[in-house]
C-alpha cells in the first residue's frame, strides 16, 4: 500500500490543490489499552476509520496521506483503507518518535504538487465536513489557519512550584483544534526547519508556522471535534456519534 499509488492532483477546475495528513501513530498509553488508541472500536469502526470519513467525502480533499506506526502499515492498509473503501489515502507512511516528526514524514510522502496541507489528528473522530470546509477556505485567503474555540474557564500561568503566575485574560484565549491548513511549502519548510534547528515543545503545528513568522488566523471550531484521549474521551465520542445518527433520523 504504502508505494502501490501515487498521489495525483485535485482536478483542473479547483483553484487549490489540498492534501490532508492526518498522524495517527501514537500508541495512546493514556488509553490504558492493549491496543493503539486510533485502532479502538467506535460505533461499529476503528477510531481512525471514523476520522477519515468526512475527509473522502470532503470536496476540499484531493488525497489523503495517513501515517501510522510502521507496525501498522499493512493492517491499516487491510482492514481500514481497503475494507471502508478510503481511495483518497494515496500513501501510508511509517511515523516518528514524536507527532511533529509524523507530520513532516507524512509532508514529504505527499511528495510536493499540492498548494494546502491540511493536517487533522487522527484521533478526532467527530470532525465534520464543514469545518473541513471553512479551514480549508480560510487558508487559501489567510495563508495559515487554525480551529479552535474560545476558552469557558478562567485560565491560570502556574509556575514550576505550583504557584499562579498570572490570570490571562479569558477572552483572549482561544483553545485549539485541528484540522489546522497551511501553505504547502510553508509548513514543509517549518517542519525542515525544526529538525535543522533543534526546535522542541512544538504542541501543534502552528507553532513552528508562527516560529517562520507567518501570521496565523483562527476559525472556531466545533464542541463535538473532541480528541480521545482517554476512555471517558472514547464514551463521549460514542455518545456524540449516536446523538448525531438520532438527530439525522
Amino acid at each position: 500500500m504504502p508505494d502501490r499509488l501515487r498521489l495525483e492532483p485535485m482536478s483542473n477546475h479547483a483553484t487549490l490543490r489540498t492534501v490532508a495528513i492526518i498522524p495517527a501513530a501514537g500508541s495512546g498509553i493514556r488509553m490504558k489499552s492493549r491496543r493503539a488508541k486510533q485502532f479502538l472500536s467506535l460505533e461499529g469502526r476503528p477510531v481512525l476509520a471514523q476520522t477519515l470519513g468526512p475527509f473522502q467525502e470532503s470536496n476540499h480533499v484531493a488525497a489523503v496521506v495517513l501515517v501510522v506506526p510502521q507496525t501498522e502499515m499493512e493492517y491499516c492498509s487491510r482492514e481500514i483503507v481497503d475494507r471502508f473503501g478510503f481511495t483518497k489515502v494515496k500513501r501510508i507512511a511509517p511515523g516518528g518518535r514524536r507527532r511533529m516528526d509524523s507530520v513532516r514524514l507524512g509532508l514529504e510522502a505527499a511528495e510536493g504538487g499540492f498548494d494546502l496541507a491540511l493536517i487533522h489528528d487522527g484521533v478526532r473522530p467527530l470532525v465534520d465536513k464543514d469545518l473541513i470546509e471553512r479551514v480549508v477556505q480560510g487558508a487559501a485567503a489567510d495563508r495559515a489557519v487554525i480551529a479552535a474555540l474560545p476558552a469557558k474557564e478562567t485560565v491560570k500561568e502556574v509556575g514550576h512550584s505550583a504557584y499562579v503566575v498570572k490570570t490571562c485574560q479569558r477572552e483572549r484565549v482561544w483553545m485549539v483544534q485541528t484540522p489546522q491548513a497551511f501553505r504547502f511549502q510553508d509548513i514543509l519548510k517549518a517542519h525542515q526547519r525544526a529538525v535543522e534547528e533543534g526546535w522542541e515543545g512544538a504542541t501543534d503545528d502552528a507553532l513552528l508556522i508562527e516560529r517562520m513568522g507567518i501570521r496565523v488566523r483562527v476559525v472556531r471550531g466545533s464542541e463535538d471535534n473532541i480528541k480521545v484521549t482517554t476512555p471517558l474521551d472514547l464514551e463521549l465520542a460514542r455518545f456524540l456519534l449516536r446523538s448525531r445518527k438520532a438527530s439525522s433520523q
